[in-house]
């Protein structure tokens, strides 16, 4: 038998689709009939619509229908969800009422023959307003009292008795995801049925939220995603296109097409929030913390509460008997926001990683040896021993790896090739759970198998893990073993958001192939011709697809696609559940991922040239399955890294409150120019408390304290300290 792949850095196996143009992406999709929809969207960003007159539109060549709030027909509202049973962002239905909330808020959508008619319909749509002042302002005051979201000793007297203290606030602008796939619906209505192709980072969630707002049973509605052209957390829950779409399908009879344009990528399917976070460190002169207080707000909708929650890895960080963190939220005149690449954690290691950075000056202590001489024993935050960490062996080998021996820590000590070098660090940590899975494995008389899960492959590499694993467990080769994911008729996976799909479908995987391999066991002593004919399922094992004596190895034995010819079967199957740790309240174990990144950066001011020219990231992430699309996942996240440093703010016009950089010129984004030499290291350390296989996922953890350790950098190399996000060179000049 071939030998497994799992572990081995092996290529995509749907690659050869995507680099062919076979791989069929949601607007690829066509059928008989098709229309196009296009969103009219309001040009205000608070006050109501005073007249709406579709007359002229609904009369151009091609045009179906112009559907608003008058004849959209009934979109209700999804019931709240606890967790993330059904859960979307933006609750408001589309066209629910005539107030303006946020600028280019769906009014109107024209459904036309073809695409281009759909614009100029819209285009000709006249909407009148009542418009008030939109609040998009930067500066965030909390709404009420914030939130305790965690509180240990008496923080307030111990911060004010240290020897040593920080006290700064940091902040993140908003972040828009740019994926380059455009979120598109593409509904069908089949007179009892919807079948919706989406790009959605979660199939069965949408289809479950879709059943509730269309107002039919779950059964009626099946959602298909195939591949997706990333989504970085925006696509993860739906968006209100999406029932435009489905609406217009239903009324019209006939299929209707909507994708969203990258204007409004800006403004209707979420970002980032803007977040404001003070963080206060007391220390004594040995550098060990004795408080640490995190208080943080974050922007949100009119409507809807979108909690950033900052403070996510702080409790667990480091060693504090004093601690404190609180939220809170600011309402402001934009679309909802929502998850993106590393929600919570990312932003809120930004501040807190920045400030140990200004604590280790403010010591004189070294900043990798202020984060040793801070490392917890348990998670302090839950008062549970960690199911894994090796945040120390991360900072070791990275600090081996990046030089930091040689690190002059005096700023713009360091010069190489004419260019003042800054060296800075970061610790990174990313939750590592589980959500439910079901899974099904078929083993097949040829030799293949086949393993099937509702869940989808936004571009992380999906599709060749299941591959994998499947593979090091049954011992068939990966190319002889389908995988098919993305539609609702599966059996349901999970969502494709918080790194975790691969930890969650592991045990499913494992215990699928369990059953199935103990159907083929029966068949074995079942079926005569078998050299195991009348013994005990017990007496037998299944070691690498072939079927043996226990008290003899498999070179004795059959292969099980034999035993099933044999038994006149095409294939066996078995199906496996995996429950959630996610939400758990039952748990022994604090489980999360780790690392630790560096980062140089060079700076020229004669010519006001700051470019981050090197990165090495070290990473506790479990076992790696697959360390080709691993490693991928690192080098992106550290490449999206440098662009929330040095470049990504979504800029909002304070008179009508529109998103004024909403495009690829204007909303800069790290290209292949601005990518550093990258060097990334997965440390080998299984955590088999979370999965049978001890693997955790890397979507995220590898953009998590990537800006800290490049505006720790520019300040080795400049002597700026930027605590507002991005480094604008202005403030290096100044």
């Amino acid at each position: 038998m071939t030998v497994s792949p799992a572990g081995s850095s092996v290529p995509r196996i749907e690659g050869p689709l995507k680099v062919s143009g076979i791989a069929t992406y949601t607007s690829d999709f066509n059928f008989p009939g098709l229309l196009y929809a296009v969103p009219v969207c309001a040009t205000i960003g608070s006050g109501t619509i005073a007249g709406l007159d579709t007359s002229v539109a609904g009369s151009m060549p091609g045009v179906q229908a112009v559907y608003h709030r008058a004849n959209i027909g009934r979109i209700y509202r999804s019931a709240p969800d606890e967790g993330l049973g059904t859960h979307l962002d933006e609750r408001r239905p589309p066209f629910e009422d005539d107030v303006i909330r946020y600028y280019g808020q769906y009014v109107a959508a024209a459904v036309a023959d073809t695409y281009e008619q759909a614009i100029a319909a819209a285009n000709a749509v006249k909407v009148t307003y009542d418009a008030k002042e939109p609040d998009v302002r930067d500066q965030l005051e909390p709404e009420g009292q914030p939130n305790l979201d965690g509180e240990r000793g008496d923080p307030d007297a111990a911060f004010d008795s240290a020897p040593v203290k920080i006290d700064q606030t940091y902040s993140t602008p908003v972040e828009t995801h740019n994926p380059i796939e455009l979120h598109a619906s593409v509904a069908v209505w089949d007179g009892q049925d919807f079948t919706l192709y989406e790009t959605t980072q979660g199939v069965v969630n949408h289809r479950d939220v879709a059943a509730e707002m269309l107002g039919v049973p779950k059964e009626r509605v099946r959602v298909i995603s195939r591949f997706l052209g990333s989504g970085f957390g925006g696509k993860l829950f739906p968006w209100p296109h999406s029932f435009i779409a489905a609406a217009a399908a239903r009324d019209l009879n006939r299929p209707v097409k909507l994708v969203v344009s990258r204007d409004m990528m800006f403004q209707n399917v979420g970002h980032r929030p803007r977040t404001q976070q003070r963080i206060r460190l007391g220390a004594g002169s040995d550098g060990k913390l004795v408080a640490l207080m995190h208080d943080s707000l974050n922007h949100t909708s009119i409507l809807d509460d979108y909690q950033e929650n900052c403070s996510e890895a702080t409790p667990y960080s480091y060693s504090t008997p004093n601690f404190r963190a609180t939220s809170g939220l600011a309402r402001r005149n934009v679309g909802t926001p929502t998850s993106m690449r590393g929600p919570g954690a990312v932003p809120g290691l930004y501040a807190l990683e920045s400030a140990m950075d200004e604590l280790a000056i403010a010591l004189g202590i070294d900043p990798v040896e202020l984060r040793l001489r801070n490392e917890p024993n348990k998670d302090e935050g839950l008062d549970l021993p960690f199911s894994s960490r090796h945040l120390v062996e991360c900072l070791a080998v990275g600090a081996k790896r990046f030089g930091w021996s040689g690190r002059d820590p005096r700023v713009g000590s360091m010069r190489k090739n004419g260019l003042i070098l800054g060296w800075g660090v970061a610790g990174c940590s990313w939750i590592a759970e589980r959500f439910a899975a079901q899974v099904a494995v078929d083993l097949r008389d040829d030799g293949s198998a086949r393993v099937a899960t509702a869940t989808q492959d936004i571009g992380t590499g999906t599709y060749t893990v299941l591959a994998n694993v499947v593979s090091e467990k049954t011992g068939i080769p990966a190319n002889k073993i389908e995988v098919v994911l993305g539609d609702t008729n599966l059996p349901p996976g999970p969502i494709s958001g918080g790194s975790m799909v691969t930890a969650s479908v592991i045990p499913a995987v494992s215990q699928a192939i369990e059953s199935a391999q103990q159907r083929i066991l029966m068949a074995a002593i079942e079926t005569e011709g078998t050299p195991f004919y009348g013994l005990e399922a017990d007496a037998l094992a299944f070691s690498g697809g072939i079927v043996h004596r226990k008290n003899e190895g498999p070179e004795r034995g059959m292969a099980f696609e034999k035993i099933l010819a044999k038994a006149k079967a095409r294939s066996t199957s078995g199906l496996g559940k995996a429950e959630a740790t996610f939400g758990s309240e039952d748990r022994k174990f604090s489980q999360h991922s780790f690392g630790a990144q560096f980062a140089e950066v060079t700076w020229q001011p004669e010519i006001a040239r700051l470019r981050v020219s090197r990165v090495v990231t070290v990473i506790d992430a479990g076992r790696i399955i697959n360390p080709k699309p691993a490693r991928n996942q690192i080098e992106g996240s550290v490449v999206m890294g440098v662009g929330m440093a040095l470049l990504e703010a979504t800029e909002y016009d304070a008179r009508f409150g529109a998103p004024i950089n909403n495009n690829l010129a204007d909303y800069m984004v790290a290209t292949n120019a601005d990518a550093p030499q990258i060097e990334v290291t997965f440390l080998d350390y299984p955590d088999r408390v979370l999965n049978d296989m001890g693997a955790r996922g890397v979507g995220e953890i590898g953009l998590a304290g990537i800006a800290a350790a490049i505006t720790a950098a520019v300040y080795h190399a400049t002597g700026v300290r930027v605590r507002n996000l991005p480094v604008r060179l202005e403030e290096l000049l100044a």
